[in-house]
């Protein structure tokens, strides 16, 4: 498959989705989109992966690219193109889709209990994961699952994850690697709720296990995405020998 990996930054990367997506063969495409270029048009695809970021999705001001890449999900959504959308990925994902993103009740950095939902639970994609998990998280917004989405995942202060067609959102960061994590921290010391040291030790401590859960988290999705793309092939190929 033809994968797009929408990115915000040098410290900000795909992590162990991008590990997956390039162990399996896939071809894979960046975009770093406040470096500027664009991507191709959305159809030209077979997925694509939103990444997080330090900037907020309601920072048009700050950021002038931000309608941009709004623009581009909006395109996903509409040719429905698989989508995986992480944290400000994931609160783009919802602008696009019409739902409210905005301030959380309360920061979330750090280990936080997630739970998933029923239609979490029976989802083809976060249906991997256990019913109740420790996730790690870093972001001070949020996001509602759009009207006609369905709610995934909760954490005790905001939605963690939906569903919108064959889009996901994850507030959560199920793509973060051991060194993603200490690039944050440097940047961005004064967010954190105990002291650096204390923080990175336990990320150290629990990374390889939430690797684990990462991975198999974005083969599933992969898995899925490649399962659309097969019945739309077959669905075209019937198509086509039906008009002749």
């Amino acid at each position: 498959m033809h994968v797009l990996s929408v990115t915000h930054g040098a410290s900000v990367p795909g992590g162990v989705f991008e590990e997956v997506v390039e162990a399996g063969g896939h071809r894979l495409e960046r975009w770093d989109v406040p470096a500027g270029g664009n991507a191709g048009p959305a159809a030209a695809y077979d997925a694509v992966l939103a990444f997080g970021g330090s900037m907020h999705p309601d920072e048009d001001d700050r950021h002038g690219w931000l309608a941009a890449e709004e623009d581009f999900l909006r395109e996903v959504l509409a040719e429905g193109v698989p989508l995986v959308g992480v944290c400000l990925g994931g609160q783009m994902l919802a602008r696009a889709a019409g739902a409210r993103v905005g301030r959380a009740p309360a920061p979330e950095i750090g280990w936080h209990e997630v739970e998933l939902t029923p239609a979490g639970r029976a989802d083809p994609v976060l249906g991997v994961l256990p019913p109740r998990f420790e996730a790690f998280q870093w972001h001070e917004y949020a996001f509602a699952a759009p009207p006609d989405g369905a709610e995934l995942a909760r954490s005790d202060v905001c939605v963690q994850a939906f569903r919108l067609g064959r889009a996901w959102a994850l507030q959560f960061h199920a793509e973060v690697t051991g060194p993603m994590v200490h690039d944050w921290v440097a940047e961005g010391p004064d967010a954190l709720p105990v002291p650096a040291v204390d923080f990175l030790a336990e990320a150290d401590r629990r990374i390889e296990s939430w690797n684990e859960l990462g991975r198999a988290l974005c083969t599933a999705f992969l898995e899925e995405a490649a399962r659309g793309d097969a019945h739309r092939a077959t669905s075209s190929t019937t198509s086509l020998a039906a008009e002749a």
